[in-house]
C-alpha cells in the first residue's frame, strides 16, 4: 500500500493541518516507509513457533548486565553544609510564588 500526495492532503485537512508541499511529501516518503516495513514484518515465516525461539534465547543468550554496585556514597551533609540555609535536612529557598 502506497499513499498519494491526495491521501496526504485529505488526512491533513481531517487532521486540521496546514501542511507545505515539501512537509506533505517527506510525510508520504516516511508513511510509504512505514507501510513497507509493516509489509516485509506480514512476510515474515509465520509457521514459526516464537514460543521456541523466546525458549531458545533465554537459555542461550548471555546477559550483559553487571551487578548492582554502589559507587558514591551519601554526601548529604557535605553539601547542604555549603548551603545557605538548610531546615530539617531541606535545602531552603525564598518563595517564589505568591
Amino acid at each position: 500500500m502506497n499513499l498519494e500526495r491526495n491521501d496526504i492532503k485529505k488526512l491533513a485537512r481531517l487532521a486540521r493541518l496546514y501542511l507545505t508541499e515539501h512537509e506533505e511529501e517527506v510525510i508520504q516518503d516516511e508513511l510509504n516507509h512505514v507501510f513497507d516495513l509493516i509489509q516485509e514484518m506480514r512476510a515474515i515465516d509465520e509457521t514459526i513457533d516464537m514460543q521456541k525461539v523466546m525458549i531458545f534465547n533465554h537459555h542461550h543468550t548471555h546477559q550483559l548486565l553487571r551487578e548492582d554496585e554502589v559507587t558514591e556514597h551519601n554526601q548529604r551533609e557535605l553539601f547542604q553544609s555549603l548551603a545557605p540555609e538548610v531546615k530539617h535536612g531541606f535545602y531552603t529557598v525564598s518563595k517564589v510564588i505568591e
